[in-house]
């Protein structure tokens, strides 16, 4: 009998499989909604600082028919505030959210700390996956991280980030280089804590915001260093997910170096299947359909997904936190029934 474990990762190498599994990666890709957080007694924002309660609560997912993977952390505000960012948890039913900003400009990039593993919410994360680790080793364990250009652009005010981009690209570079090393040393860390798999989400870094140019010259590189630096130590592989519509970029995209390329529901796979090449896709369930629509029309747009061509299903983004679990579960036995 195949392993959840064993399935991600032929999907993931687009290797035959029995059929689609069924993930949600955690990170930025939340995961976590209210109806578990009721069912196994662990709330936010206390099990964003506690690593057995972080632990437990995205096993809750999977053992209450949900997802086919855990994934740490819930948010994407960790790696911002190891290196100096003042972060509020949110509640139950907010994520956290950076609050204020350590630097005004690139230029001060020197300012901010480095990440250190032994203290804080970092350390909440890699102690999570030990505990994962030996809950449950046929279940994939799949790390997070902020992309670059994301994690950048949370340590100043975005808009003048994405200016300075214009006016000071060499001080950016500069900045990006610093942050990339910072995030191949945490990403590094939860490999070695006993994640089988790396998500890296950019929302910050999209064709849209950036444009093609800009996405090539400061988000492929970076992305692709820690790509290159963790692929040794990732057994499962390495997912981006990068949001919006994709068009502008499938060039650009063709030059990542991840196994997988996650999708929001505004690109159409079957597009991205003509125009990406090297790469299992994954995704693209509506979030706003999980959250508002019943568990039927949710199954309908996971077996269409599937039809389209995705290797692996998944949200399309983070899921809202009172999304239904019965609609999640739709997802995974829509999967489970799938017949090639």
């Amino acid at each position: 009998m195949i392993t959840p474990k064993e399935r991600l990762f032929s999907a993931i190498k687009r290797k035959d499989v029995d059929r689609p599994p069924c993930i949600c990666p955690g990170g930025m890709m939340n995961m976590i909604i209210e109806e578990v957080m009721d069912k196994t007694k662990v709330e936010w924002p206390e099990a964003h600082s506690d690593p057995q309660l972080m632990a437990r609560l995205t096993y809750g997912i999977y053992e209450n028919g949900g997802f086919e993977n855990v994934g740490v952390p819930f948010c994407m505000t960790v790696e911002a505030e190891a290196m100096g960012a003042e972060v509020f948890l949110g509640s139950k039913i907010n994520e956290p959210r950076v609050s204020k900003y350590p630097i005004e400009s690139a230029r001060q990039w020197e300012m901010l700390n480095k990440i250190d593993l032994r203290e804080g919410r970092t350390k909440v994360v890699l102690d999570a996956i030990g505990y994962l680790k030996k809950m449950d080793k046929n279940l994939p364990i799949i790390g997070n991280l902020t992309g670059p250009i994301s994690l950048a652009s949370s340590l100043m005010e975005p808009t003048y980030f994405y200016k300075e981009l214009r006016k000071d690209p060499k001080k950016v570079h500069d900045y990006m280089k610093f942050v990339t090393e910072e995030l191949i040393i945490f990403g590094r860390a939860q490999l070695e804590a006993g994640a089988d798999i790396i998500a890296i989400s950019d929302p910050g870094g999209t064709g849209e915001i950036l444009g093609p140019k800009f996405f090539k010259e400061f988000a492929i590189p970076y992305l692709n260093k820690i790509v290159d630096e963790l692929k040794p130590y990732a057994v499962g592989g390495i997912i981006i997910h990068i949001c919006g519509k994709l068009e502008s970029i499938y060039k650009e995209l063709n030059e990542l170096h991840s196994d997988v390329i996650s999708i929001e529901s505004a690109t159409a796979i079957k597009e991205i299947a003509k125009n990406i090449e090297d790469k299992a896709i994954m995704g693209n369930v509506s979030t706003y359909a999980i959250e508002k629509n019943n568990s039927e029309s949710v199954g309908k747009l996971s077996k269409f997904c599937i039809e389209s061509g995705v290797h692996i299903l998944a949200p399309a983004c983070g899921i809202g936190v009172r999304s239904g679990l019965i609609n999640i579960q739709s997802m995974v036995n829509v999967c489970k029934k799938y017949e090639k």
